[in-house]
């Protein structure tokens, strides 16, 4: 199979380039945007490839019944008053627009309804990452395939029919899907990284892995396996208030996780049984027969 690569801006994603990695700030700015600007301080210091938020209209992703749910926050009073709390609008992602160009790292966003698509071409952001909640939302896959633009489609919560159907609609070219498994944080036994062998057998597209897990070595593990692109969520502080924060990467695990990824090519290497310059003069201290 001939495997595709897709164009992000000026990175590419796929089989003989470097892993395209995303950290994922989504709501854990938890509505503070200096919050916010501190975490893609994060990406850009430990190199990452680019940060992605979350975006959503509230009435239309939320029924009336779910947001009038008592739900204690510092925003308020019911899950209403903390989901609109955590929403950014055009004013904090003009100025992460800003921010972003001025530090060098691409941005996008997940988003959960059509019109928070047509709020995100207003800053022509390169690509769309459709969330795993959504890979079953027929209408809004139809809306972001309609932009043009390069989609990132994470897979958890979802059987192989499913994931075939959204990629139907989709299409392979200009697709980039991700293995997942949607709990949070993920238990070793609910991680699956084989599943990235069985998609590369299945779509010619890019694969990539977005993490919930604790730690790094899964994320390094998908990587040696194949993926060409890791997602993981990141935080300033894993015991901030918000339900992604324990499933996140603080800054020191986001360095780690970088700084293996980037090693695993020398690691695996070409494949080919040699003799390395530096272990000749080894050979002369302690080969009897040379």
């Amino acid at each position: 199979m001939v495997r595709k690569c897709v164009k992000i801006a000026n990175k590419i994603i796929g089989e003989g380039f470097p892993c395209f990695i995303i950290a994922e700030i989504g709501i854990n700015h938890n509505g503070s945007l200096a919050m916010a600007k501190k975490m893609i301080d994060i990406a850009v210091t430990t190199g990452c490839d680019a940060v992605k938020f979350q975006k959503r209209t509230i009435d239309i992703v939320y029924t009336k019944e779910e947001l009038a749910k008592e739900r204690k926050s510092v925003f308020g009073n019911t899950n209403g008053d903390l989901k609109r709390g955590l929403e950014f609008g055009e004013e904090e992602y003009s100025e992460i627009d800003s921010y972003c160009k001025q530090k060098g790292i691409l941005w996008f966003a997940s988003c959960w309804d059509e019109n928070s698509v047509d709020f995100m071409e207003k800053f022509d952001t390169p690509c769309y990452k459709i969330a795993s909640a959504s890979l079953t939302d027929d209408n809004l896959l139809k809306h972001i395939k309609s932009k043009g633009k390069p989609v990132l489609l994470s897979t958890g919560m979802s059987t192989m029919e499913q994931i075939k159907h959204a990629v139907s609609i989709l299409g392979e070219d200009n697709l980039v899907l991700y293995h997942c498994t949607s709990t949070y944080p993920s238990n070793m036994d609910e991680i699956n990284l084989e599943v990235i062998e069985t998609l590369k057998k299945e779509f010619s597209c890019p694969i990539g892995y977005s993490g919930h897990e604790r730690g790094v070595t899964p994320s390094v593990l998908a990587v040696a396996l194949g993926a060409d692109s890791i997602e993981r969520h990141i935080t300033l502080d894993r015991t901030n208030w918000g339900s992604d924060q324990a499933a996140s990467l603080e800054m020191a695990g986001l360095y780690h996780l970088v700084r293996d990824i980037r090693q695993v090519p020398y690691l695996l290497g070409d494949g080919i049984k040699k003799v390395y310059p530096r272990e000749l003069p080894i050979i002369d201290k302690l080969r009897r027969v040379k």
